[in-house]
């Protein structure tokens, strides 16, 4: 058994107390300054000498040091036969003992080891740390030994010396000596204490207690009535006289403090040093109630505090200097009577000392206006500062609110700074005055302006101070002070301001985004003469990012009606004008209608005030547009469909057709009409505007054709009306997945029987329990009928049991009862109930809907088998293409997972395979096939082994592989197609060449803002591209690499989107600004608010210092060069702002704190540990060099000896 050896604080301190009681030499005294000799502190080791030789004088103080213990303790004990509680021997090491011993172990964390004697007796070896072996000892005892009582009757005075502070001696007690001790509440008048545990343990523990009570009948208390007056004189001046007594005494005395209005004195102790004690004091008392006498003297009760001094001092002092005790009334009495006691011819010197102390410190005021303080104070604090830096004895105190100004000091300085002081005020009121406004505070912040710009105007153009309260504060009242024609003036504008303001009115008004940029105008000409129209109206247009419809309009009210009503007459011309009809024109007919030069579509375009748009040569649409009013446009339609009458025979024909069926006849993508309109010879069929109601579909073109469309078109109409019958009923949504089934199985049965189409409602339909049936009238009742048998069935509720081994129960109450839930939601609800943890039993309770129950229960049976059958096979890919095989966030692997229903786990991520997959192509296979496959290319795919191979064959396939293939060059332009879409459509249907690679390099330092926040830029990236992007993990080698995988024309696409953002970020600079810290909060706002609209308003990154930090002013902004330095001014302004409040609340309470008298005496720098006669101090030596591989060589290298030294010889 192996032990550590630890040196803990309190083995040192044994250490220290060998040698602390070694005996000094020379004579020298043992005090705090004594500086002990070389050979005191380092005793050298002692010499091996002859047998039976003495040892040398030094050896005796290694004798005295204690060893250092080991921290691993062994103990062994043993357990009679007739006291062990267990005493089967049939299976030792197996039964109830050794249970018990596992359980203790695993507790305490000692190791305990047992063995059976011959006498049958129990014998336990317990190896642990101290407090583990004696833990392990304690419940050893109870738990395997049997236990006996006893009661030991000691004072009751005495049971809190056995409990000890915060019971730490009880437990400690009961871990030696294993028992478990009962001591009475201090309410119980019993005073037996009660031990419980091995007899052996309990005589131990009855010793100790006896031991304390013991020694607790040795000490003494006793308690001192003496008049409150004389107990200065028996502590003495700063408690001399008591702390002699204490330390020649050894007893301990208890005086009441002169705030404790008590008489009484304590003394603790043994019996003899309390008597010598109590002797000392009683004639201290006699001594100065003979000699002593009184005089009274009255005192101000303002100058009170200069008597007594900080912390009682001056009290010390003079009771120190004249043996007097001066005895002061209580603050809070008002008596201004000084009471002094002492020997006669003493009590002179101790008035005259009273006094002079009393007149040293003179307190006088001065009355100025409050608003005037801060202009006393000064900027910073500059006029007080100067008084304060002549008068540097003066204290001088401001009260908030209160128009007096406290001074405290000596007599003549006092007066001299008063003087000062009220000269000052004589200047100030003769050249400053104040006002202040009540304006509301809504109009504050246009008041102060952008970046302050108002408001600073008015402060240095009038030469005044303005202060406008907080938003916090929710006041009205706006404060200027300064020059008294400015005062008037600054307030003057002021109110002018904001009756302006007040008379304004913001309105908002709703134009279609889609009208902005045509009001606006090109290179916004149009919205400037609205504005010179309206000058005194500020028109503001939402950003176009943000696709509102509200234009704000702001400016006097009468203004802002004018306006408003003028913009909407321009929106009502612009919303008449965008009036727009398509018009289909055979395309042969387009240049007739345009005519030689553009003639034709000219003069319709002057005539009918329209704008008609025709589509390009190159389009096939035969959609001419027309815009404009309507009836125009109607005008422009006729004019330009006469023109193709009359060069051709075309005939137009009316339908009548019901607008239900309008949506089926165009089919999906208007595909149905179009192949009926190909198929009759390019006709044109006009059906009206959804929602219009209106059944008239126009079919225009040549005469035969137009009749052939029609018949069609009718034809196909009678068929979509016959199997377009409808019919619905109503089902609770959680039958719905049960009447579908498992795949759609059930309701694709219920299809194929009737031909009936069945429609369930989305998650976003109001109605969630309507089911449609669409098709013929005799299919829709058949699927109607069925269907309501199922949902009556469904409605028919029962209670079933099946048996399901307790085994597989884990399956289906696992994360949080998945499987429960998916079977509930397919099979209409049915609750499935499993046994609670803990019972055994394999009865499962169904209760549902008859058909659920049943096809619930088949399913529970499935997933059984599927466990039964349940294998885990692995699936061999190189660990590089994981990655791909994965997909984008795993989409691919979740597919193969849900299709196949097994579980997929690839392995941990090996960083050392980087080498090894660079050697091998995309498909290659490993050059040695035999060799066994590393684990973390090892993918493992558990579930039913069909089903498992064929998830393996689904992962392997997507496994990207190269093949090359042999083309002459001459036909690869044939592949690659006209502008490349031949190879694009082959990509896309095969997904080939996704697999290209490149990197591009870029700082690490940009890294973090090309990822984003939690991802967000990369993943967007990533998204619009449809590529996967890797950056380098910590520790490769090429930091700056980031590998973009996917299409070459994506990859390269993301690429240019990373250097993209790369430029934007080499073209930002960043600036450091000095700030006060002391306006950081406020600049970065509660929870950062105000910083972040900082920042999104500038487009700036703005970083503040962390606590501690050695520069606490600095502030980084990072951007573009322009916003950069928009944002530091801005930032400069709110600091100037906010400094001028933070600088006067400072100076203010400096001013208001009270004087603080006592200074700390400088310390000298740390000696650190010196000792005297040390080898290096000797002539000719020197302190040993660190650096010489002589002095300190290194293991296993051989050193050439020096010659021995003072150091005595080297041993290696």
């Amino acid at each position: 058994m192996s032990s550590v050896a630890v040196l803990t604080p309190e083995s040192f301190a044994e250490h220290r107390s060998g040698l602390r009681d070694e005996e000094t030499r020379g004579g020298v005294p043992e005090d705090e300054a004594y500086i002990p000799t070389y050979l005191e502190a380092f005793p050298p080791l002692p010499e091996k000498g002859a047998p039976g030789e003495k040892s040398s004088e030094l050896t005796g103080v290694w004798n005295k040091i204690r060893p250092i213990k080991s921290s691993v303790i062994t103990q062994v004990f043993h357990v009679p036969l007739e006291e062990r509680r267990y005493k089967d021997n049939s299976q030792f090491g197996e039964g109830d003992e050794a249970k018990v011993c596992v359980d203790i172990m695993q507790k305490t964390g000692a190791h305990i080891e047992l063995s059976l004697a011959k006498d049958q007796g129990l014998s336990i070896m317990v190896t642990g740390k101290l407090d583990s072996v004696m833990k392990a000892r304690k419940e050893i005892v109870a738990r395997l030994q049997t236990q006996a009582s006893a009661t030991v009757t000691i004072p009751k005075e005495h049971h809190r010396f056995v409990i000890g502070k915060n019971g730490e001696k009880l437990q400690e007690l009961e871990l030696k000596t294993a028992t478990k001790i009962n001591i009475p509440r201090p309410e119980d008048p019993s005073n037996q204490i009660k031990i419980t545990g091995t007899k052996e343990g309990i005589e131990k523990a009855r010793h100790e207690i006896l031991l304390i009570s013991a020694e607790q009948d040795k000490r003494a208390v006793e308690r001192l009535n003496l008049e409150k007056a004389f107990h200065p004189f028996i502590a003495g001046a700063f408690n001399k006289v008591v702390q002699e007594i204490m330390q020649e005494t050894g007893a301990r005395i208890n005086i009441p403090p002169p705030s404790v209005n008590k008489d009484e004195i304590i003394i603790t102790g043994e019996k003899e040093p309390v008597a010598q004690a109590l002797l000392r004091i009683r004639k201290i008392y006699e001594d100065k109630k003979r000699k002593t006498t009184t005089i009274s003297v009255e005192v101000k009760k303002s100058q009170h505090k200069y008597i007594i001094g900080p912390k009682g001092n001056t009290l010390q002092e003079i009771l120190d200097a004249t043996g007097v005790s001066v005895e002061m009334p209580s603050l809070e009495s008002s008596s201004e009577t000084i009471i002094l006691r002492g020997e006669p011819d003493k009590l002179g010197p101790a008035l005259t000392q009273v006094y002079a102390k009393a007149k040293s410190v003179m307190v006088a005021e001065v009355t100025a206006p409050a608003w005037l303080h801060r202009f006393i104070i000064g900027k910073k604090g500059q006029n007080i500062g100067r008084i304060t830096q002549q008068l540097p004895k003066v204290h001088i105190e401001f009260t908030d609110g209160d128009e007096k100004i406290t001074l405290e000091g000596p007599t003549e300085e006092v007066e001299l700074a008063q003087m000062q002081i009220q000269e000052i005020i004589r200047d100030l009121l003769g050249r400053m005055d104040y006002t202040e406004v009540l304006i509301d505070q809504r109009f504050h912040r246009h008041l102060i302006g952008k970046n302050g710009a108002n408001i600073n105007r008015i402060k240095e153009q009038h030469k005044v101070s303005v202060r406008i309260p907080p938003d916090n504060e929710k006041s009205n009242l706006i404060r200027i002070e300064g020059d008294p024609q400015g005062v008037q003036l600054a307030r003057k504008e002021l109110l002018e301001m904001a009756a302006r303001m007040e008379n304004e009115r913001t309105k908002d008004l709703i134009i279609e985004q889609r009208f902005h940029r045509t009001i606006i105008g090109q290179k916004g000409e149009k919205i400037k003469e609205i504005r010179d129209k309206f000058p005194e109206v500020i028109i503001n247009f939402p950003d176009p990012s943000q696709k509102s419809d509200i234009v704000q309009l702001r400016g006097p009210k009468n203004e802002v009606e004018k306006c408003a009503k003028y913009l909407q007459k321009v929106i009502a011309e612009l919303i008449e004008n965008s009036f727009s009809i398509p018009v289909p024109i055979f395309k042969q007919f387009h240049k007739n209608i345009i005519g030689k030069g553009g003639t034709n579509i000219k003069k319709i375009r002057e005539e009918t005030n329209t704008k008609i748009d025709l589509p390009t040569e190159n389009s096939n649409s035969e959609v001419i547009l027309i815009t404009g009013k309507k009836a125009n446009c109607e005008g422009a339609r006729d004019r330009i469909l006469a023109i193709q009458r009359e060069l051709a025979n075309i005939k137009e024909v009316d339908v009548s057709i019901p607008a239900k069926l309008h949506n089926s006849l165009i089919g999906a993508k208007g595909r149905l009409v179009r192949s009926i309109m190909e198929e009759c010879g390019g006709v044109h069929i006009h059906f009206p505007s959804e929602g219009s109601g209106s059944d008239k579909v126009t079919i225009r073109g040549p005469g035969e054709e137009v009749e052939k469309a029609k018949r069609q078109l009718l034809q196909l109409a009678e068929e979509k009306q016959i199997n377009n019958h409808s019919a619905e009923l109503h089902a609770k949504p959680e039958y719905h997945k049960f009447l579908i089934g498992r795949g759609g199985v059930n309701i694709r049965k219920v299809r194929d029987r009737t031909g009936a189409r069945i429609i369930f409602p989305t998650p976003d339909d109001k109605d969630q329990e309507l089911i449609t049936i669409v098709g013929k009238e005799d299919a829709v009742q058949q699927a109607q009928y069925e269907l309501e048998t199922l949902i009556r069935n469904l409605d028919n509720i029962i209670e079933d049991i099946m048996v399901v081994e307790p085994k597989y129960h884990r399956h289906f109450v696992a994360r949080r009862g998945h499987v429960l839930r998916e079977i509930a939601e397919e099979y209409g609800g049915v609750t499935v109930s499993f046994p609670r943890t803990g019972v055994q039993s394999d009865r499962v309770t169904l209760k549902g809907a008859k058909d659920c129950v049943e096809a619930a229960k088949r399913r529970i049976v499935e997933i059984i088998s599927d466990l039964e059958a349940q294998v885990v096979l692995e699936c061999v890919i190189p660990q590089r293409f994981h990655r791909v095989v994965m997909g984008a966030k795993g989409y691919k692997v979740q597919q193969i997972t849900r299709e196949h229903d097994v579980l997929i786990k690839f392995p941990e991520r090996d960083d050392n395979s980087g080498s090894e997959a660079q050697s091998q192509e995309n498909g290659d296979v490993s050059p040695e096939p035999d060799s066994a496959p590393r684990k973390c290319d090892i993918i493992l795919i558990s579930g039913r082994k069909e089903k498992c191979e064929a998830a393996r064959a689904a992962l392997l396939a997507l496994v990207p592989v190269t093949v090359d293939v042999d083309v002459p060059f001459d036909l690869h332009r044939y592949i690659i197609g006209q502008k490349g879409a031949g190879i694009r459509k082959m990509m896309e249907e095969y997904e080939a060449l996704r697999g290209f690679k490149l990197t591009v390099s870029v700082e690490p330092k940009y890294h973090p803002k090309i990822i984003g926040k939690k991802g967000a830029v990369i993943s967007q990236i990533r998204k619009d591209h449809d590529v996967t992007i890797q950056f380098p993990d910590k520790g490769d080698e090429n930091q700056d690499l980031i590998t973009i995988t996917g299409y070459e024309k994506n990859a390269e696409a993301a690429r240019d989107a990373i250097l993209k953002i790369v430029a934007d970020l080499e073209e930002m600079v960043s600036e450091d600004v000095r700030l006060d810290h002391r306006v950081h909060a406020r600049i970065i706002g509660g929870r950062g608010k105000a910083i972040r609209k900082l920042m999104e308003e500038f487009r700036v990154d703005i970083r503040f210092p962390q606590p501690g930090s050695s520069d606490p002013d600095r502030v980084t902004v990072t951007g573009l060069p322009e916003n950069v330095d928009d944002a530091i001014d801005h930032m400069l302004n709110l600091e100037e702002e906010y400094m001028m409040d933070v600088v006067e609340t400072e100076t203010m309470a400096a001013y208001m704190k009270p004087p603080s008298r006592l200074e700390e005496e400088p310390r000298g720098p740390a000696k650190g540990f010196v000792v005297r006669d040390a080898p290096w101090n000797a002539s000719g030596n020197k302190a040993p060099d660190v650096s010489s591989a002589e002095e300190f060589p290194v293991f296993g290298t051989g050193v050439v000896p020096k010659q021995t030294s003072v150091w005595g010889p080297k041993k290696f």
